[in-house]
């Protein structure tokens, strides 16, 4: 048995890694919308913050009613109650990554949860 899992991902619209990778503290998704197009509904969280990094292209999102323009290299945190949407620009598509977690469940991260050998 493998301490690890490894997928490939093509150009899907909407991949989501939960199953494929058998994730068991986090969800992570791959999101394309063509030029003009928008998720086409809005949500919210009970528990889950979800942390958005945009890898190509540029939008909007809209949350809690306010708009905020999106491009490469940003990355947004949105608190689970947020009300939220996505949108392609109108001459540009948009590609980013979703991760979703429990909101104030990490216990540490990086060096504080490390084992070096």
């Amino acid at each position: 048995m493998t301490n690890y899992e490894k997928i490939t991902v093509g150009n899907e619209g909407r991949v989501e890694l939960h199953d494929q990778l058998k994730l068991t503290g986090a969800e992570v998704s791959i999101n394309q919308l063509p030029a003009g197009a928008g998720v086409p509904f809005v949500h919210s969280h009970t528990n889950n913050e979800e942390i958005y990094g945009i890898l190509a292209g540029k939008g909007k999102a809209i949350l809690d009613g306010e708009e905020v323009d999106l491009a490469v290299g940003d990355w947004l945190k949105v608190a689970p109650a947020a009300k939220r949407q996505f949108f392609a620009a109108a001459d540009s598509g948009i590609t980013y990554l979703c991760i979703q977690v429990k909101e104030n469940s990490l216990g540490g991260f990086t060096a504080e949860d490390a084992v070096v050998y």
